[in-house]
C-alpha cells in the first residue's frame, strides 16, 4: 500500500505542462504517451489484478479437492474441511482487497489523465485566434470539452479495466481447464472461432449504431448550447415554438438512434448467453459420461462447469466495451484535431526577445497603408493610413461595414494585417508579445461580458496582482460605487455569468472599472455607450474626461455626443477614411458626418413624425 502511495506521489510531480505534439496517428500511441508518467501505478495495478484475478479462480478449484478428496471417497476430516474452509475465506477476502485496490489505482492514474487532457484542450482552445471562433459553433466546441473527455474517461472506468481484468482472467480459466482436464480442455477451444464469428459479425453494425448515436447527441448537445446563449432573441422574436420544434426532431433522431443502440445490445449478449447455456449443456453431457464411466471425477466436472460459466463472462465484457473503445478512439482523433490547430497570430522569435517596458509607451499609434479582409480577395480595409499622436482622442464613426470595428481588431492584433503595419511608439505590434501588448491597448466593448464571481474578481479579472483598493479606486472613478455599495454583501456580491440581474449600464460600469485597474496607455471604446441611459453615460463621459487624460483614446461611436469634444473625428466608409477633422470643421463641410449628426438630434424622426401624422389626418 505504501508504494502505491509512493506511486501517486511520484506521478503528481510529472511534467503536465504541455501535450504532446499532435503526430501520432494512433489513438492507443497518443493515450499511451500520456501513461507514461503514471507507468509504476499502472505496474502496479496489473500485480493487483493478477492476486485478485489468481485468489477468486482458485475457489473453484479448492471445491473440487473438497468434493474429490473427502466427500467422494467418505472421508469425515473435519479439520481439513475447517482448513480449506478458511484458505476459501482468505481467498474472498484477498480477492476483495487487490480488486479494491486496483479500481482505485486505475480510476485515479485515468482520471489523472483524463483531467490533464481537458485542462491542455482548454488552454489551448484560448489560445486560438479569433478567425477560428468565427468559424467554428461554440456548441460544438463544448461538445469536444465535455463529451468527448467524457469518453475518454470511459475508456480507463471501463474499457481499460475490462481489457486488463478479463482478459487475464479469460487467459487463466484456460489454464485452469486444461490443468484439470485436457480433453474437456480441447473441447471448450472449438468454442473460440465460433465466438470470433459472432463478435465480428457484430463488430460493424454495433460501430455504426454506435457512432450515428454520438453524432446526433453532438448536435443535440450543440443545439441546446446555441439556443441558450441566444435565449432573449428566441423569446423577443417568440421562437419557443419553432425551437421547441426542432428541438422536437433531433430529440426524437437521437431516441430512435439510442433505441437501435439497445436493440442491437440485447441481441448481442442473448447471443453469447445461448452460447454458453449449449457449451454448460455439452459439458456437462460428455462430462457426466466420463463420471459415470469412472474416468472423470465428480469434482473435476463441478470445477469445470464452475470455470466454463465464467468463461464467457469475460468474453461477453470485453465485446460491450467496443462501443466505447471506438467511442474514445473517434474522441481522441477529434481532440487531437483540435491540438492540430495552430494560432494564425502567433509571437514570433523577435517578439519574444523584444523588450518594451509599459512606463515608457507614449501610445503614438500609426496605421502605415494597412489592407485587411476577413476573405481574400475581399478586403474591408484598404490601404488605409492614419498616424495618431500620444494623448490623442479619436473619435471613429461609420455607417455598419464600414470597418471600425475592424480596425480596432488589427490594432489589439486579434487579426494581423495583409498589407501595410500597424505601429505603436514606432514598434510594429507583429514585433511585440501579446500578452504586453494587450496590457498596452485596453478594449471596452458594446456588450460587457461579467464572469461567475465576485465583483473584486470581475474587475481585476481574477488577478491577486491587483489589491482589492485599486478596484474599489476604479470603481469610485466612474461612478459605481454607489450602484455597489447597495448591494447586500458590496464588493464581495457573487455575480452569475454573464452579469445576469444588472443592467446593460451597470454592466459597462464594470467593464470600464476593469479596464481603469490595468491602466492601458492606449484605451478603445467600441460603441462602449451604446446601451446606456442618459444618466449613465453622463456618468461614462465625466469618467471619460479624466481618463483620457495622457492617454491614447480611440472611441468608436454610436452616440455622436460621446465623440464631439473629440481631437478628431474619423468617418468611415467601405474600408477608407472619407472625412476627418474636428466637430466643427466636419459640420461646416456639409458631408457625411452633418447627416449623421443630423440625424442623431432627431431631425429625421420629427420629420417621419410629420408624414405620420399627416397622414392620419
Amino acid at each position: 500500500m505504501s508504494q502505491a502511495i509512493n506511486n501517486w506521489q511520484m506521478d503528481q510531480k510529472a511534467d503536465l505542462s504541455k501535450p504532446p505534439k499532435p503526430q501520432y496517428k494512433s489513438a492507443f500511441r497518443i493515450l499511451g504517451s500520456y501513461a507514461k508518467p503514471h507507468r509504476r501505478t499502472f505496474g502496479f495495478v496489473f500485480v493487483c489484478t493478477l492476486i485478485a484475478i489468481a485468489a477468486e479462480l482458485l475457489q473453484p478449484y479448492l471445491v473440487k479437492i473438497v468434493i474429490d478428496d473427502n466427500l467422494m471417497v467418505g472421508k469425515n476430516d473435519y479439520g481439513s474441511l475447517l482448513i480449506i474452509s478458511g484458505v476459501y475465506l482468505g481467498l474472498s477476502l484477498l480477492a476483495l482487497l487487490f480488486t479494491y485496490l486496483q479500481n482505485n489505482l486505475l480510476q485515479y492514474a485515468g482520471q489523472s489523465i483524463v483531467a490533464r487532457i481537458r485542462k491542455q484542450l482548454f488552454q489551448h482552445i484560448t489560445r486560438l485566434s479569433m478567425s477560428y471562433f468565427d468559424k467554428t459553433p461554440s456548441g460544438s466546441l463544448i461538445t469536444h470539452v465535455s463529451s468527448d473527455t467524457e469518453a475518454l474517461n470511459q475508456f480507463f472506468n471501463q474499457v481499460l479495466l475490462s481489457i486488463l481484468r478479463d482478459g487475464m482472467t479469460l487467459l487463466f480459466i484456460l489454464v485452469m481447464m486444461f490443468q484439470l482436464d485436457a480433453e474437456l480442455g480441447a473441447y471448450c477451444l472449438v468454442l473460440l472461432p465460433v465466438i470470433a464469428i459472432i463478435a465480428v459479425a457484430f463488430r460493424s453494425f454495433m460501430r455504426n449504431t454506435y457512432q450515428m448515436a454520438r453524432t446526433r447527441l453532438s448536435r443535440l448537445v450543440s443545439f441546446v448550447a446555441e439556443n441558450l446563449s441566444g435565449m432573449n432573441l428566441i423569446q423577443v422574436f417568440h421562437q419557443e415554438k419553432e425551437q421547441g420544434k426542432q428541438f422536437k426532431e433531433r430529440n426524437q433522431s437521437y431516441f430512435q438512434a439510442n433505441l437501435r443502440e439497445i436493440r442491437t445490445n440485447v441481441l448481442f449478449n442473448r447471443s453469447f448467453d445461448i452460447l454458453s447455456n449449449l457449451s454448460i449443456a455439452f459439458v456437462t453431457w460428455v462430462g457426466g459420461k466420463a463420471v459415470i464411466g469412472e474416468t472423470l471425477e465428480f469434482g473435476v466436472l463441478y470445477a469445470f462447469i464452475t470455470y466454463i460459466r465464467q468463461f464467457f463472462q469475460p468474453i461477453n465484457t470485453i465485446t460491450q466495451q467496443w462501443n466505447m473503445l471506438q467511442s474514445a478512439t473517434v474522441a481522441v482523433n477529434r481532440i487531437w484535431g483540435i491540438f492540430d490547430i495552430r494560432p494564425e497570430i502567433l509571437d514570433s522569435e523577435e517578439a519574444k526577445k523584444h523588450d518594451l517596458p509599459l512606463d515608457a509607451v507614449k501610445g503614438r499609434v500609426d496605421f502605415n497603408r494597412i489592407t485587411f479582409g476577413y476573405e481574400s480577395g475581399t478586403p474591408v480595409i484598404k490601404a488605409l493610413d492614419l498616424h495618431i499622436g500620444a494623448g490623442e482622442m479619436i473619435g471613429i464613426v461609420g455607417t455598419t461595414g464600414a470597418g471600425k470595428s475592424s480596425l480596432i481588431s488589427l490594432l489589439c492584433r486579434f487579426y494581423d494585417v495583409q498589407e501595410g503595419s500597424i505601429l505603436i511608439d514606432g514598434h510594429d505590434i507583429r514585433d511585440l508579445p501579446q500578452a504586453k501588448l494587450h496590457r498596452i491597448v485596453g478594449l471596452v466593448q458594446q456588450e460587457p461580458y461579467l464572469y461567475a464571481g465576485s465583483i473584486i474578481d470581475n474587475v481585476r479579472m481574477f488577478d491577486p496582482s491587483i489589491s482589492r483598493e485599486a478596484v474599489i479606486e476604479a470603481c469610485q472613478f466612474v461612478g459605481a460605487d454607489a450602484l455597489i455599495s447597495n448591494m447586500k454583501h458590496g464588493y464581495d456580491t457573487r455575480l452569475s455569468e454573464r452579469g445576469s440581474g444588472l443592467s446593460a449600464g451597470e454592466r459597462q460600469l464594470l467593464s470600464f472599472a476593469r479596464i481603469l485597474v490595468f491602466q492601458p496607455r492606449i484605451l478603445i471604446l467600441d460603441e462602449a455607450t451604446a446601451n446606456l441611459d442618459s444618466h449613465t453615460e453622463q456618468l461614462i463621459q465625466q469618467a471619460l474626461g479624466v481618463v483620457s487624460k495622457g492617454r491614447t483614446t480611440l472611441v468608436i461611436a454610436h452616440r455622436l455626443s460621446t465623440i464631439m469634444q473629440a481631437d478628431r473625428i474619423l468617418v468611415m466608409r467601405q474600408g477608407e477614411i472619407a472625412e476627418e477633422g474636428t466637430h466643427e470643421q466636419l459640420i461646416a463641410l456639409q458631408g457625411i458626418y452633418e447627416e449623421l449628426f443630423r440625424h442623431s438630434q432627431g431631425q429625421l424622426g420629427h420629420a417621419i413624425g410629420t408624414v405620420i401624422n399627416t397622414a392620419v389626418k
